[in-house]
This record gives structure tokens, C-alpha cells and sequence, in this order.
């Protein structure tokens, strides 16, 4: 029974994943080359497969029903993400789509803190003058007693809010499907979607895309915000409408932005890239060493568990394929 390895920069930890999948009797099938499958790619080397360890490359309907017909019964997505799966088409061709939760949200959780700090103390500039000779000694922003919203407090959300009550800011946070134990316990507020947008001098966003969450920051939401208000991004880009965001940082609406994500990646040729209040980072937020090592062992158990007629039912997106 084969697996087909999806994502390429994974290759050089087998340790994590070629273990596990070899004791569940799996063996592991390789691209010819180490970067992202294509759809055609993936069209010619899935079909034989009974699983894919899949990175990001795009698990389409067209992909899905050519596969599952020559056999496949599992993609597991070594991430918290599964944006390129067509779930409802695996569904529909008894394919079992499984991700990794839990396995990176405390690298997101730093990543986010690491872009408020930077914002708040201007970091990019105050490298850039001083490695250019120059001095710009000047009084930079507290994040201490500041206030930090943060949309959805999942996984992700509260390993942020956890490290910002270390940094003694206030937090604030809105989401109307999570458990408000934990906001009660670290003494967040709950409120809506608007007082957040209001009150927060730093925005966090940690949501899923969905239909509800696309283009929730936009023009109509940033005008609710702060001036002064500077927003960080490590959820998904599409979260953001990139034009209105744009306008809004070169207008001052709000003050400055840290990105890690976004609509088209890797990024070109995008104003974002030359707008002097944003701060870049290349979709890294959760990929650390230990993140990524959690994330394709975590894929690579899941679908060692399927095979041995086990339910790793936190770890599966569409639980309705058991039968």
C-alpha cells in the first residue's frame, strides 16, 4: 500500500513520518523532484496510492475522483490548514480528509506576539538607520497595559492571548462558537465583533477561512478601528480584502500592519511590498523546527491509524466518510 509525499519541504525530517508509516505497513512514494505537485502532477502520480501525506499542493474534485477510483482512501494535510482539499468532493468519493491541529498553534501564537512587538517598536526602521549609520533614538510604542483584540480564540487565538497577558497587555477577544471558560479564566472580555474593532490598539487575527470569515477585515470593518490601531495577519490572507487594506495604510486609517499571509503567495510585484508601514514575513508563522515535525508526524499517525481500522477522530475534517 502506497503513500504519496506531498510536501517537499518536509523531505529532509523522514525521521518524523517514514517510521511510522513503515510499521503500519505503508510505503512511501516520492515525487521526482522536491517543490509543490501540480494538479497534473498530482493526477499522474496519486492514482495507485491508497493515501497522500499531503503538503499544499491542490487536492482538486478532478484530482479527488481520479484517485479515489484507482484507490484512495486518505489525505491527511500536514498542517492546520486544508484550504486545498475539495472536501465536499472527497466526501462524496468516501475519502477520509484528515489535518493536524494542535500541532503548531503555539508557533503561530509567537509569531503573532513577534509582529506586535516589531510594530509596536518600529523594528524594521530602527535596523535600517541604524545599519545605514544613522541614530533614530526615539520613544517607541508599549504593548504593556495596551489593549490587544484577538478574533477567534481557538487554538491559535489563545496561545496568542496567553503571551500577550505575559507582556501585561489587556485582552479583548470575539468569538461566538468557543468555549468562554478559558476567556474567564485568563480574565479576557468577550464582546462583539465592533467593540473589538474599536477598542483594540493591536488586532490579531485567527480564523479559519470560511464564508463567513472572507474579506472580514475591510474597508467597512477597518473604519471601526483605532488610527493608531495596528493589525497582524496569521491566519489566511483571503481574511483580508488586500485593496482596502492598502488604502487604509497608505490613507493612515490605521497605523501599520504585520502580514504573514495573503491572498497570492509568494508575493509580487504587491504595494504591501513597498509600503513603509507593513511588516512582511513569508507565510512562516507556524512552521518552526518543532511545528513542522509535529505537523507530518501527526498526518503520517493519522493515516497509520485509518489503516489499522482506528478513528483519529480529532484529527479527521469530515467525520461523516466513517461509514
Amino acid at each position: 500500500m502506497k503513500v504519496l509525499f506531498g510536501p517537499a519541504p518536509m523531505r529532509d525530517i523522514p525521521h518524523c513520518y517514514e517510521p511510522v508509516l513503515a510499521e503500519a505497513g505503508l510505503e512511501l512514494v516520492y515525487p521526482p523532484f522536491a517543490r509543490q505537485m501540480t494538479e497534473p502532477e498530482l493526477m499522474e502520480l496519486l492514482p495507485g496510492c491508497v493515501a497522500t501525506l499531503a503538503g499544499s499542493e491542490p487536492y482538486t474534485r478532478r484530482v479527488i475522483e481520479v484517485a479515489a477510483k484507482a484507490g484512495l482512501k486518505v489525505i491527511a494535510r500536514a498542517g492546520v490548514g486544508y484550504d486545498a482539499v475539495d472536501v465536499q468532493a472527497a466526501t462524496d468519493n468516501g475519502v477520509v480528509v484528515c489535518y493536524a491541529p494542535g500541532s503548531n498553534h503555539e508557533a503561530v501564537g509567537e509569531h503573532a506576539m513577534l509582529l506586535v512587538l516589531a510594530l509596536a517598536k518600529n523594528l524594521l526602521m530602527q535596523h535600517r538607520e541604524t545599519a545605514a549609520g544613522n541614530w533614530p533614538r526615539k520613544a517607541q510604542q508599549p504593548v504593556r497595559e495596551k489593549t490587544l483584540g484577538v478574533i477567534g480564540l481557538g487554538r491559535t487565538g489563545r496561545a496568542t492571548a496567553i503571551r500577550a497577558l505575559a507582556f501585561r497587555m489587556n485582552v479583548i477577544a470575539c468569538d461566538p462558537y468557543v468555549d468562554p471558560e478559558f476567556a474567564h479564566r485568563n480574565n479576557i472580555s468577550m464582546l462583539s465583533l465592533d467593540d473589538v474593532l474599536k477598542w483594540s490598539d493591536y488586532l490579531s487575527l485567527h480564523v479559519p477561512l470560511t464564508p463567513e470569515t472572507r474579506n472580514l477585515i475591510r474597508a467597512e470593518t477597518i473604519a471601526k478601528m483605532k488610527p493608531t490601531a495596528m493589525l497582524v495577519n496569521t491566519s489566511r490572507g483571503e481574511v483580508v480584502h488586500e485593496a482596502d487594506l492598502v488604502e487604509a495604510l497608505t490613507a493612515k486609517r490605521i497605523a501599520a500592519a504585520g502580514l504573514d499571509v495573503f491572498e497570492h503567495e509568494p508575493l509580487k510585484d504587491h504595494p504591501f511590498q513597498s509600503l513603509p508601514n507593513v511588516l512582511l514575513t513569508a507565510h512562516t508563522a507556524g512552521v518552526d523546527f518543532r511545528s513542522r515535525e509535529d505537523m507530518v508526524r501527526f498526518a503520517a499517525e493519522a493515516i497509520a491509524a485509518l489503516f489499522a481500522g482506528k478513528w483519529p477522530g480529532e484529527r479527521v475534517v469530515n467525520p461523516e466518510v466513517r461509514k
